[in-house]
C-alpha cells in the first residue's frame, strides 16, 4: 500500500522559498530588502532581465502556486500554503509577471473548463509570462449587461467563424490569446446563446485598436472581428453554455483585481502603504492623520476579507460573491487612497520639474518607480478614476451582493427570457 507523503509545513514552505529565492535573485538583493535599502533593491532590479526572470518565476511554480503542477506551471498548493509564499514573495519585493488577466482569469478558467490538451498547451506560457491573455467581453453595446453582447459565432466544419467588436480590453496589443464570448444561438434568451472560445489574437481579421487614458497610457483597446476562424478544439465548455464559463472568469476577475499586483489594499503608486505611512509619519494635521488612520484599517479589513475568501477556497469550493465584497470594496478604497497620496504631497503632487515631469509618460513598469517620485503617485490618482468601472462597475458589484449575499430580488429584467434577436437594441 502507498505511504501518502506527509504535509508540507508552514516554515518549511516558507524556507523552502526563501532557498529559491537566494538561488536565483541576483546577489545582494535580499540583504538589500532587509536594510531597506531601496536605492540598492532599485539598482538591482534596473538590471534584472525582466523576461527570463518570469520564466524562471513561472517555471519554478511562483507565479501560480496553486496551479497544478502536472501542467509545469505551478505547485499545486492550498490557498492557506500559496498565502505563505506570496508574503514571501511581496516581503523581498520580488518582481511578478503583469499578465494578470491571464493568471487571475484564464488560467482558473482553463483549469475549470479546458480539455487535457488545452491545458498542456496553454497554462505553462501563460505562467511564465511568454504569452499574454485578453479578456474579450464587454462590446460597445453591451457593458454591465455582458450577456446581451452581439458578436457572433457560425459553425463551419471544425471551425468557427466570428464577426463583432469587443471594447475596453485592456493588453489586447500584447496579448497571445484572448477569452472570447461570442453569440451562437440567437433564438434562445441572451443567457443561453453564447458560447465561449480561446482565439488567437494574431489570427486573420483581429484588429486592436488603442484607446488612450487620461494618463497618457493605453492600456485598453477596441477589438474588432472580421471573419475571423477558431478551432473548436479551442472552445471551452459546451456549446451554448458560455454564461457558465463567463462566470468563472468573473468570479476570478474579482478576486484577481484585488489581490496581488492590483488594485489591492496595501497598494499606493506602486508601493505598500506602508511606505505613505513612513512617508508622512511626522504629519500633525489631526485630519490628515485621521485620513491615514482610516486607510490603515479599511487596507486590514480588505486583508481579512481576502483571507476568508482563501480559507473557502481551501475546503475546495468556487469563488462566489465575497470577490464581489473585495473588489468593491478595493476599488473604492484605492480611489481614496490616491487622492490621499496626492493631498499630502500638497502642490508637489500636481506639479513637478525635470525629469520626474516626463517620467510618468514613459510607460515604465510601476516595480521600477522611485518612492519618492511624484509623477508616479500623480499617475497613480489618475489610473485609479478606472477602478470603480474595470472588471464590473461598483452598481454592478453592489446588485451581485444585493441578490447573492442579502437575497435581495433581482432588477426587473423583462429580455431575460425572450429569444436574444427578439430583443430591441441600440444598432
Amino acid at each position: 500500500m502507498a505511504v501518502e507523503a506527509p504535509e508540507i509545513t508552514t516554515e518549511q514552505l516558507r524556507e523552502q522559498t526563501l532557498t529559491w529565492l537566494r538561488d536565483n535573485l541576483p546577489p545582494g538583493w535580499m540583504e538589500a530588502v532587509e536594510a531597506g535599502d531601496d536605492e540598492t533593491v532599485a539598482s538591482l532590479r534596473r538590471k534584472l532581465d525582466y523576461s527570463e526572470w518570469c520564466v524562471r518565476l513561472g517555471e519554478a511554480g511562483y507565479a501560480t502556486p496553486t496551479w497544478p503542477k502536472e501542467y509545469g506551471a505551478g505547485l499545486s498548493l492550498e490557498a492557506g500554503q500559496a498565502k505563505v509564499v506570496n508574503e514571501t514573495l511581496a516581503h523581498y519585493r520580488v518582481p511578478r509577471p503583469f499578465n494578470i488577466i491571464g493568471i487571475g482569469m484564464g488560467g482558473p478558467t482553463v483549469i475549470t473548463w479546458g480539455s487535457e490538451e488545452l491545458k498542456q498547451r496553454l497554462l505553462r506560457p501563460l505562467a511564465t509570462n511568454q504569452e499574454i491573455w485578453c479578456q474579450l467581453f464587454s462590446e460597445p453595446g453591451a457593458g454591465s449587461d455582458v450577456a446581451g453582447l452581439s458578436t457572433r459565432a457560425v459553425r463551419d466544419g471544425d471551425e468557427w467563424v466570428v464577426n463583432g467588436q469587443k471594447v475596453w480590453t485592456s493588453l489586447a496589443h500584447m496579448a497571445k490569446w484572448g477569452m472570447l464570448i461570442a453569440r451562437t444561438n440567437p433564438d434562445v434568451p441572451k443567457h443561453k446563446g453564447m458560447t465561449y472560445f480561446v482565439v488567437d489574437m494574431k489570427a486573420p481579421g483581429v484588429t486592436v485598436r488603442p484607446l488612450v487614458q487620461i494618463t497618457g497610457d493605453a492600456e485598453f483597446n477596441e477589438v474588432f472581428f472580421d471573419d475571423v476562424r477558431i478551432p473548436d478544439s479551442m472552445r471551452l465548455g459546451a456549446e451554448g453554455e458560455g454564461w457558465r464559463v463567463a462566470v468563472t472568469t468573473l468570479m476570478n476577475e474579482r478576486v484577481s483585481l484585488s489581490g496581488a499586483g492590483s488594485v489591492s489594499g496595501d497598494t499606493i503608486g506602486g508601493s505598500p502603504l506602508s511606505r505613505l505611512l513612513d512617508r508622512h509619519r511626522g504629519i500633525t494635521d489631526p485630519i490628515a492623520r485621521q485620513r491615514l488612520s482610516q486607510a490603515y484599517i479599511e487596507s486590514r479589513l480588505i486583508r481579512l476579507n481576502n483571507e476568508r475568501a482563501a480559507a473557502k477556497r481551501k475546503t475546495g469550493a468556487e469563488v462566489g460573491p465575497e470577490g464581489s465584497i473585495t473588489k468593491l470594496m478595493s476599488a473604492e478604497f484605492n480611489q481614496r487612497l490616491q487622492k490621499l497620496a496626492i493631498d499630502l504631497e500638497g502642490v508637489g503632487g500636481v506639479a513637478w520639474e525635470g525629469e520626474h515631469a516626463q517620467r510618468g509618460q514613459r510607460g515604465r513598469p510601476t516595480w521600477l518607480a522611485e518612492g519618492d517620485d511624484r509623477a508616479t503617485l500623480a499617475r497613480g490618482f489618475l489610473r485609479a478614476q478606472a477602478n470603480t468601472i474595470e472588471g464590473g462597475t461598483s452598481d454592478i458589484m453592489r446588485n451581485i451582493l444585493g441578490e447573492r449575499v442579502l437575497g435581495l430580488p433581482k432588477d426587473p429584467d423583462v429580455s431575460r427570457d425572450a429569444a436574444w434577436k427578439d430583443v430591441l437594441r441600440s444598432v
